[in-house]
């Protein structure tokens, strides 16, 4: 009797009306109904090698279409036939797919533009536009053993019985010339490491000293082809471990000398980045990260005498976030090196003023000649660096009061800070970028989560405006009752900075009743993780519509924001930004009397997946309802490279304090841990650390184990179990009874997290 009477206080009193057969529903047909309701929503253009075109997917009634642009002729197209690529992937991969269906994002022209590849299901194809024949393309590792040919054709390098030696190209099984004696089984030098210089006169590499090589074992329960289960092993180097220990030498081929770099610079490093020779010959370069990250060096070794200096030397209190964005370069990374005038200045990305920004540096002292961006803003890439001109194109966000600082935008400024313009079109929103390969066009695609994007092409030189290319079309989806999500902003835990979120409800929804709120949640410090750009659909809404609010929110030690906010990570991934949301949750609550922080859930993946736990052992007072799937829910049990990045090195007590594992014991509420046997991006044990404790603990808890499946939240089923553990948890509500149906057409996105 005690128990049913605290269930009902439990239970929010409009709880008997949510959570129903339609509910689900609705929230199983809610992407195919919006989606198709939104036209010409273009996705992220693909430039040709040549950058004569590019190619995008857009929404069209009944789907999607691929259309091509030629940049001379300023025509679209369509890049193929779509229903006879329809009918030969469909004859390949056994199932029927449509012409406005087809199962891929992307793809790229191969062959002299005679075929296209893509990727379904995490197997990639190629499809002839001759006779449309679709098959499988078997990737093939560049050959890491092959001889490593000098500039002049004249010479190869290799590794022969551990050691460097070189031979006349093309003369078989000449006797080599053996240039090192000091290789062993324990100490090799690395085949793939050789780096010629531009006179073909020396050449470097790294003879490397093998570190701990950790295995994480895996069992198969479950094979397809066969009953027996199946062992495997995956190298996984984790927190703490030995690394290998890299040692530069520098080869004569003419003496046949050797010459190994003093590492009085680098005597601890996490990494050596490849070696890379000066234009002149000069002089080798390579960039030193040195373990625990709050190290880097860019150092340049005399090529003569193998003496060596740090060009550059970045010593924060904290963490520097060493990894480098990719092409677009609109992403979190924050490191950027340009060599001008082979080495005789450089322009570096760098914290030091407390936001990330550029810098043009004397290479041969250092110094900094000037600061080239600076205000409260960070830089979020570099698009452009064009040497003549002394020029700079990059993204960046934060710029402007009253506009959502996670915002980006396309800038030019010169060399010497002077010049700042801003290229993007005008208008208060996001801009998702694609420069071509000759670096003179963007596609600029630009939208908010209230407003459908426009995608245009432009000169990168000055921005101007060449071809709209898309205008989306949302007025069917806003007739047919689409809300966008409510952006929000409340202040963090110093009360001053602002914390922006996303409230998303219900398409349903009564203000006049009362809603528990479930938040999704990702703090992953190497991003930013709230949308900014406009989705007719998004995997929350889903969730909404069972009865729900959910919102997602960036709290401090995330990036994209300056330095202090993202420093709250470091050595403390246990904090997960939770005083900030918790404040955010607060102020939602002041002004929304429907928003009810008595009945609070939270769910993530993977990094989320250690959060959303983590709610209910460092903040049971605010959160009562997990769901967590994939967890590094200990950062000591974590890939090394991500963990020690943000926990630090050496290991210390920090990595407990913010342990789920070793804090388990102060676990309250209900929670839902999703673990797949077979992940091999977080060592599934971590989940089953937690398992353990909780157990011996004697706390009540619920646990999905998938056989066979990989990183990810469980997929449709995964995404069911969620939708049930919030409804009966949070609406106290029985779940409707599944059927084979409910797995169908599901709206979930498993998790798929390139970085961590």
């Amino acid at each position: 009797m005690k128990i049913l009477i605290a269930a009902l206080i439990f239970v929010p009193a409009v709880a008997a009306a949510q959570g129903t057969p339609a509910d689900y529903a609705r929230a199983k047909d809610l992407r195919a109904r919006y989606e198709a309701l939104a036209l010409n929503v273009p996705g992220t253009a693909a430039w040709s090698d040549d950058s004569s075109q590019f190619w995008y997917r857009r929404t069209v009634k009944g789907g999607h279409e691929f259309v091509a642009f030629d940049v001379a002729t300023r025509q679209k197209r369509s890049p193929f036939d779509h229903t006879r690529v329809a009918a030969g992937l469909s004859a390949a991969i056994g199932r029927a797919v449509s012409a406005q269906s087809l199962p891929f994002n992307t793809f790229t022209f191969v062959d002299d533009h005679k075929a296209i590849e893509f990727a379904v299901d995490g197997t990639t194809w190629r499809c002839a536009l001759t006779d449309f024949a679709c098959r499988k393309v078997e990737r093939r590792r560049p050959d890491e053993a092959a001889p490593r040919l000098s500039p002049d054709k004249k010479w190869e390098a290799t590794v022969i019985n551990y050691n460097v030696a070189v031979r006349a190209a093309g003369s078989g099984p000449q006797q080599p010339t053996i240039l090192s004696f000091d290789g062993s089984e324990g100490n090799a030098y690395e085949q793939n490491s050789i780096a010629w210089s531009p006179d073909s006169r020396k050449l470097a590499a790294y003879r490397v000293k093998p570190g701990y090589r950790r295995e994480v074992h895996y069992v198969e329960s479950s094979p397809e082809d066969q009953l027996q289960p199946k062992h495997s092993t995956l190298r996984y180097a984790k927190p703490g471990d030995v690394l290998d220990l890299q040692q530069p030498v520098l080869f004569d081929i003419t003496s046949k000398t050797a010459l190994a770099i003093d590492n009085a610079l680098f005597p601890n490093p996490y990494s050596l980045s490849k070696i890379e020779w000066r234009k002149d010959g000069r002089a080798i370069t390579f960039e030193y990260n040195q373990r625990g990250h709050q190290v880097y060096r860019v150092i340049e070794a005399d090529a003569a005498s193998g003496k060596a200096r740090a060009v550059v030397s970045e010593e924060p209190k904290t963490f520097f976030n060493y990894r480098a964005t990719n092409g677009s370069q609109t992403d979190s990374g924050k490191k950027f090196r340009f060599d001008v005038t082979d080495g005789k200045e450089l322009i570096w990305m760098s914290e030091r003023d407390g936001w990330n920004h550029l810098y043009l540096l004397d290479g041969a002292t250092g110094a900094v000649k000037n600061q080239i961006t600076r205000g409260a803003w960070p830089v979020r890439g570099v698009l452009k660096v064009d040497e003549a001109a002394r020029q700079i194109w990059f993204s960046a966000s934060g710029m402007y009061a009253g506009q959502d600082p996670y915002f980006v935008y396309a800038y030019r400024i010169n060399f010497d800070g002077s010049g700042l313009t801003r290229l993007s079109a005008d208008g208060d929103a996001n801009h998702t970028l694609a420069v071509s390969p000759d670096q003179r066009y963007v596609v600029d695609t630009y939208s908010r989560l209230d407003t459908p994007p426009v995608s245009e092409l432009r000169l990168v030189a000055d921005g101007s405006l060449v071809a709209e290319l898309e205008r989306a079309d949302i007025s069917e989806l806003t007739k047919s009752g689409w809300k966008a999500p409510e952006v929000f902003t409340a202040k963090g835990r110093d009360g001053v900075t602002d914390i922006w979120g996303i409230i998303i409800r219900p398409s349903n929804f009564d203000p006049s009743r009362k809603y528990p709120v479930i938040e999704s949640i990702y703090a992953g410090p190497q991003g930013s993780f709230v949308p900014k750009s406009f989705s007719a659909f998004n995997a929350m809404m889903a969730q909404a519509e069972l009865g729900f609010v959910v919102v997602q929110i960036d709290g401090m030690g995330t990036s994209n924001r300056s330095k202090a906010f993202h420093d709250v990570a470091w050595k403390n991934l246990g904090d997960a930004g939770f005083p900030d949301r918790i404040l955010w949750h607060k102020a939602v609550a002041a002004r929304y009397p429907w928003y009810d922080i008595s009945h609070v859930g939270i769910y993530g993946t993977s990094a989320g997946g250690q959060n959303s736990l983590g709610g209910l052992i460092f903040h049971p007072e605010f959160y009562q309802v997990a769901v967590s799937a994939a967890g590094c829910h200990d950062n000591r049990m974590d890939k090394i490279w991500w963990n020690e990045q943000w926990m630090g090195w050496p290991l210390g007590p920090q990595y407990s304090a913010s342990s789920n594992v070793d804090n388990a014991y102060r676990m309250e509420g209900h929670v839902l841990l999703v673990v797949g046997e077979m992940d091999t991006n977080v060592d599934p044990a971590s989940t089953m650390q937690v398992v353990n404790q909780l157990i011996k603990h004697e706390k009540d808890f619920d646990f999905l184990f998938i056989p066979g499946a990989g990183h990810g939240a469980g997929g449709a089923y995964g995404e069911h179990k969620r939708f049930d553990y919030f409804v009966r948890h949070l609406l106290g509500v029985t779940p409707p009874a599944w059927t084979k149906k409910d797995l169908k057409d599901s709206t979930a996105d498993d998790f798929a997290d390139d970085i961590h």
